[in-house]
């Protein structure tokens, strides 16, 4: 049996330079993922979409989504 699962977190609201900035100071985490993980992040209007999905291990998946909306968080109160 293969179980998938995505998780979605949206930042509603954000100007569009503000969601530019946290994109770019997340890139850096964007990389060497565990395999069947995989994180793809958009602009859309006034959103910022997190869209992070695993084929394999949840836990790896549970702990990806923590750290990067502790980073979001850290940008966040940088840039403000």
């Amino acid at each position: 049996m293969s179980l998938m699962c995505q998780i979605q977190v949206v930042l509603n609201n954000i100007a569009k330079e503000k969601a530019e900035t946290i994109k770019k100071a997340l890139e850096p985490d964007n990389v060497n993922f565990p395999e069947g993980l995989s994180l793809y992040v958009e602009n859309i209007d006034n959103k910022l979409v997190f869209n992070f999905e695993s084929k394999k291990n949840m836990r790896h998946l549970i702990g990806t989504v923590d750290e990067v909306v502790e980073h979001i968080q850290v940008a966040l109160r940088v840039i403000e």
